[in-house]
């Protein structure tokens, strides 16, 4: 397979086969999926100036992490860390109903109502009560 890309399109290709595999290996510790960060290996190592070799092993290198592309990374975390916690709250004030197409609208009108607020404040005004 050949596949012709632009030199953009190609640093495109390499922030999502980063993005890629920081999602799906970087929680798991000594479990990591070996075929991705092969793959992800061998992405880079067309990249002799975004690569480098560690413990033998060609990874992205450290410019190219240190680049801003953990910044992304923590956009979609937030967001997506905010999402499931106004979903989640959402439905504990509902008592925990399974998503309908009769009760959808009243879910995203609370989760609405929580992201308003988390856009406002975060999470300054939550309050555990135990």
């Amino acid at each position: 397979m050949q596949i012709e890309l632009t030199n953009k399109e190609f640093r495109r290709l390499l922030d999502l086969v980063y993005i890629g595999n920081w999602v799906l290996n970087s929680t798991r510790g000594d479990d990591r999926f070996p075929d991705y960060d092969a793959l992800e290996s061998k992405i880079f190592s067309l990249s002799p100036a975004l690569s480098e070799v560690w413990e033998g092993t060609i990874v992205p290198s450290r410019a190219y992490t240190e680049g801003g592309i953990h910044e992304a990374i923590a956009y979609y975390e937030d967001n997506i860390f905010y999402e499931i916690l106004a979903e989640e709250l959402s439905r504990r004030d509902m008592d925990y109903p399974e998503i309908t197409d009769e009760n959808y609208d009243e879910i995203v009108g609370r989760m609405n109502q929580y992201m308003s607020e988390f856009e406002s404040s975060g999470v300054d005004h939550l309050v555990l009560e135990t």
